[in-house]
């Protein structure tokens, strides 16, 4: 094989009390298709970022075409020929095709900017693609797949040698993931190296000349092509202790508090159908853009459904709104806790109760000695520092913000709660106090639904799994049969 492109050897990547990245070695050759793959938090989008020059390494040397390299930011890794291609697309949608193309680097003539040139040139590249898209056309017409294509479009127009596609089929059509992975194949014939992150381990097969696997900040393995396989790929991916990091307590099942039939939205989901008993944990797992969120928030009233029925101890319910969902005594824990959760710039009070002003209210006023009592209790069980009802709510860590956004659904008291990626971005011991709240609750009779990117937390904290794949139900396991390998096929839709 010719010399690679890109060699990493060594390379550690280490934030406060978290080693992200441990020793990895890796390379990029040109003209191949390199795949990496790993669970949530196995240190992808780490590497990406310190390929790309959003990070820089604390040990180990990267070496572009042999030389030793320092990546000193986004635009010098460009300038090397490292480009990248995120799931969220990197676009202006005010602008035209062509001023996409050239976003940034726009080419002048004189002191005017030569739209001719900028429109012929992104032309050219997009014919190149096998794309008949109008420069000159603004960029919001044109569908997603066609957004992408503009963008390989961009950064082939940086004489770009390694391109970097982190998930690029999450939101596209099977026709769209076609033409794709077919212009994925003709750019490795033109001999530029892409390295391909996807959780649809099918296209890794398919276009993917060597995989490596990733698993807690370290390289497990580097498979070659006749090596690849599904059964291959998730042996690596997966494997855990559980039983000492998820506390789960036995509980007494009860009757069926909460059932959904057929639900569906249209382009979103469709015809799903689940319950959830009285001292339950339900299990939620799938990959990104599976459709797990997008389901309960239907349930919750915040999104409408197109056909489907949700059914409350046993009654026909209509939830065209939260608040109709709350009377029915269901809680969401949206995974957005900053953007959706909490008032950032509020207190720890006000955000606690936010959900519950009724309870804590005399005739119009605040009954403020009982907020205050209400509050003091939930700072103490949760263990929220500083334990100030007073403290604004941004100045406090993911994992306290994280708690204060469970006490202001705990002050509710739902019957039904809805935890929607519970421990993204907290620590361990806050992890543990979060899963310890859950016990507590299915101990005294609530049923929780827990959606998790996270497999050995969908393992260790759930009594029964449900799992998704395109906007459809494909696996149900108890937790006696539940394990790593049958989830993520199912996740994967092999099942």
């Amino acid at each position: 094989m010719k010399q690679p492109f890109i060699e990493l050897k060594g390379v550690s990547k280490i934030f406060p009390g978290v080693r992200a990245l441990n020793q990895i070695d890796l390379d990029v050759y040109p003209g191949e298709v390199l795949g990496l793959v790993g669970e949530n938090g196995a240190g992808k989008s780490t590497l990406i970022k310190i390929l790309t020059g959003a990070h820089r390494n604390d040990e180990g040397k990267i070496n572009i075409e042999g030389k030793e390299t320092v990546i000193y930011g986004p635009k010098h890794a460009m300038e090397l020929g490292i480009t990248a291609i995120y799931q969220e697309l990197n676009i202006v949608k005010q602008l035209t095709v062509a001023e996409n193309v050239f976003l940034g680097r726009e080419v002048k003539k004189g002191t005017l900017l030569d739209r001719a040139y900028m429109i012929q040139k992104s032309s050219e590249l997009l014919k190149d693609l096998g794309q008949e898209i109008n420069p000159k056309l603004p960029i919001s017409m044109l569908g997603v797949g066609q957004q992408q294509m503009v963008e390989i479009a961009k950064a082939l127009s940086v004489k770009t040698k390694v391109l970097i596609m982190d998930e690029p089929t999450a939101s596209l059509s099977n026709r769209e993931v076609k033409e794709l992975l077919r212009t994925v194949k003709s750019l490795r014939e033109k001999g530029i190296g892409i390295v391909y992150i996807s959780h649809r381990l099918e296209e890794i097969i398919e276009i993917c000349d060597r995989v490596t696997i990733m698993r807690d900040g370290e390289k497990v393995k580097t498979l070659q092509k006749n090596e690849i396989t599904t059964d291959t790929l998730i042996k690596l991916m997966v494997g855990r202790n559980l039983e000492e990091q998820f506390p789960k307590v036995e509980t007494k099942k009860g009757e069926e508090v909460l059932r959904v039939e057929g639900l569906s939205r249209n382009g979103v989901f469709e015809n799903v159908t689940f319950g959830v008993k009285k001292g339950e944990i339900l299990g939620v797992a799938g990959l990104v853009g599976a459709g797990r969120t997008e389901v309960m928030r239907v349930v919750f009233g915040a999104d409408s459904k197109d056909a489907g029925d949700v059914y409350i101890h046993g009654k026909k319910v209509k939830i065209t709104c939260p608040r109709d969902a709350m009377r029915n005594k269901i809680a969401f824990l949206t995974e957005d806790r900053k953007g959706q959760g909490l008032i950032l710039d509020n207190t720890v009070a006000f955000n606690m109760n936010i959900s519950s002003f009724n309870k804590i209210t005399k005739g119009f006023l605040l009954d403020r000695k009982k907020s205050k009592q209400r509050c003091a209790e939930n700072i103490k069980k949760l263990n929220i520092n500083p334990p100030l009802d007073s403290f604004i709510v941004r100045q406090f860590s993911g994992g306290n913000q994280q708690k204060v956004v469970i006490a202001k659904w705990l002050n509710t008291d739902a019957d039904i709660y809805i935890f929607d990626e519970p421990t993204r971005g907290i620590d361990v011991g806050a992890k543990v106090e979060v899963y310890n709240v859950m016990n507590e609750l299915v101990s005294k009779g609530a049923a929780i639904i827990m959606i998790s990117s996270e497999m050995p937390e969908v393992l260790g904290m759930s009594d029964r799994i449900i799992v998704m794949h395109e906007g459809k139900l494909t696996g149900e396991f108890d937790r006696k049969e539940a394990n790593q390998e049958n989830i993520m096929k199912a996740a994967s839709g092999g099942m």
